[in-house]
Order: structure tokens, then C-alpha cells, then sequence
């Protein structure tokens, strides 16, 4: 079965309208606060700083300290041993730009007119509409920064999405919801046997990473089964690789590993 993942500006219904695909199709519904819990239980980090990670755009101090990629890595792990699962639909933290190449997850951008959102944003914390106005404004701008920072993506751009919603008066919610359950169930959107490996990859790729989060040099994993690869653009010496394969072998399911340096 399909995952639906969706993207949604603040305070344009993405939530609302993910809540009732879920609801009607009868999959689990997922947001960036399950991430978040998961993650500050598991690896025993206050959620404010996880939050902190995926809300502020990078800072100088970040590029030094790797403290902002460590929190993110670990809600990536995170999402993607829900997304094992199948019948998921997940909205909020940008989880479609490292499953992009997934055939069998459906990605949904909402977007809303900005005076539409400027008055949920009135209704909600009771304030004025010149500062519910500045309040989206810097919200957006921060989202922008950090895809763009993090992924070099812009989280705006159509292309990265299979559909684009635009909800005003002639597509409602409710439209929405339909036109999303309707395309999920396309025969393009279904699981297959090679979709699913490459999500079980990913998702075991991703706990590679968290392991070797620690280990002081930046890399990059990708899983083959039980096969792993390890890229780093440090220059390792014989001991730093073993250091690395050390840390690798100690995951349940690994059969073979691969230190190499990026070129």
C-alpha cells in the first residue's frame, strides 16, 4: 500500500486535510511531533532542541558544530521506520526530500493564499492582522532558508511534488481530500517489491548514519540489503577506517561494509 506525504505551508489546512485522508482511507496519521517524540525518547535529548533543529535555518555555529545535522539525522531514522510500514500519512518536517526517488509515496504540496492565513492566524492567537501578516512572513522565510541551507532545495518549488492543492473557494478541503485519495489509489502509487526495498534501504541506511553520528567525520551511507557503504570526505588513515567499521559492525544486519573517501 502507498504513503502519503504532504507538505503544507503554515496555517494552510495541510493538517486538517491530512487528518481526514488518513481518516478515510483508514491509515495512520503522523506528524513532525510524533518525530520529535520518538526521537527525544529514544535518544534522550530534550524535545526543545529537536524542535529548535527543524524550525531555525542553520547558524555559523551549526556548520562547526554538526549539532543541527545530528538532531535532524535522528528524526529522518526516525519517520523512515514509520514509513516501513506502509499506510502512512505524514505531514509537517520536510520528509520528501530524502524519499524522493520512492515510486510508492504520493507527494502532496497544500498551499493557501496568504489572507486566508493571516486570518487563521488572527483567529487563533487573537492578535492583529499587521502582526499575524509578520508572523507567516518570517515563518515562511525561515522554511526557505533551511531547505534551501540543509538540501539545497527550495521547498516552494511544484517539481518536487506529484500534486500541488491550492485551497481557495473552488477547491475546499473536502475537494482536497478527495483528489488525494483518489490519485493514491492509482496503479503508479502501489507498493512494489522493489519500492519497498529501496524504503527498507533507506531506513536502514538511516540507522547506519545515527550510529556513526558521534564518530567526528561527515558522511554519507546507503544500504544494499545487508551491505553497507560508507562515504566520508575526510582523508582516513587504516585506523580510522576500522574505527568506522567497528561502530558499523555492531548493527544487527549488517553483513558487509565499505569505507570509502568521496572523491
Amino acid at each position: 500500500m502507498p504513503i502519503i506525504m504532504i507538505s503544507r505551508g503554515s496555517h494552510s489546512r495541510g493538517k486538517e486535510i491530512a487528518e481526514k485522508v488518513a481518516n478515510k482511507l483508514g491509515y495512520k496519521c503522523i506528524d513532525r511531533e510524533t518525530l520529535i517524540d520518538a526521537s527525544a525518547d529514544y535518544h534522550n535529548i530534550p524535545e526543545v532542541k529537536l524542535t529548535q533543529a527543524i524550525e531555525d535555518p542553520p547558524s555559523f555555529f551549526d556548520r562547526f558544530t554538526r549539532v543541527k545535522e545530528k538532531y535532524i539525522t535522528y528524526i529522518q531514522s526516525e519517520l523512515l521506520k514509520y514509513l516501513k510500514e506502509d499506510n502512512i500519512v505524514y505531514h509537517g518536517f520536510a520528509g520528501h526530500f530524502f524519499v524522493k526517488d520512492i515510486s510508492h509515496i504520493l507527494k502532496v504540496r497544500i498551499i493557501a493564499d496568504i489572507e486566508d492565513r493571516v486570518k487563521v492566524v488572527m483567529e487563533r492567537d487573537k492578535i492583529s492582522e499587521k502582526d499575524s501578516y509578520q508572523f507567516l512572513k518570517e515563518i515562511d522565510s525561515q522554511r526557505k532558508k533551511w531547505s534551501k541551507n540543509l538540501y539545497g532545495i527550495d521547498v516552494g518549488n511544484p517539481v518536487l511534488y506529484d500534486i500541488v492543492l491550492h485551497i481557495q473557494k473552488t477547491i475546499t478541503v473536502d475537494h482536497a481530500v478527495d483528489i488525494i485519495c483518489k490519485t493514491v489509489k492509482s496503479k503508479q502509487f502501489q507498493t512494489t517489491t522493489e519500492s519497498q526495498k529501496a524504503i527498507e534501504d533507506l531506513s536502514f541506511a538511516s540507522l547506519v548514519k545515527v550510529a556513526l553520528i558521534d564518530v567526528g567525520y561527515e558522511t554519507e551511507v546507503y544500504a544494499d540489503g545487508g551491505d553497507i557503504l560508507v562515504e566520508t570526505t575526510a582523508l582516513l588513515s587504516k585506523e580510522n577506517n576500522e574505527d568506522i567499521k567497528k561502530v558499523v559492525e555492531k548493527i544487527p544486519g549488517v553483513h558487509k561494509i565499505t569505507v570509502q573517501t568521496k572523491s
